[in-house]
């Protein structure tokens, strides 16, 4: 059973290499843009991160997205909807990466799992 941590933070925003300099200056962390994804990664000192995606229906301002660690997305997701949630996206590979899928809890938060194709 994985640890259940938060592994990666996703804070959609309109121009995503303004907000990774915007949160670069404020917080120090460092930055790696994917222009092929039009996509900036970020990295804490602690070594925590996440990303800046471009705001879209799929990435809308204000949700922040949290992904936890899973070790069987599948089951998991199987699981949000036995206890009365909903699966908002199947998992889905990220080539080179791993895979995510993203799920409503019976609330309406949105989070979402991720298993790496590299696990440390």
């Amino acid at each position: 059973m994985s640890k259940r941590n938060v592994v990666h933070v996703e804070i959609p925003a309109v121009n995503v290499k303004g907000a990774g300099k915007f949160y670069a200056d404020l917080f120090g962390w460092k930055l790696e843009h994917m222009p092929e994804m039009n996509y900036t990664m970020w990295e804490a000192e602690d070594h925590t991160g996440g990303g800046f995606p471009e705001v879209s229906a799929e990435n809308p301002a204000g949700q922040v997205l949290v992904y936890i660690a899973s070790d069987d997305i599948d089951a998991d997701l199987k699981n949000v909807e036995k206890l009365g949630g909903k699966v908002v996206r199947q998992k889905t590979e990220i080539t080179g990466m791993g895979w995510f899928g993203i799920f409503q809890d019976p609330t309406g938060n949105v989070l979402a799992l991720y298993t790496s194709m590299k696990p440390d």
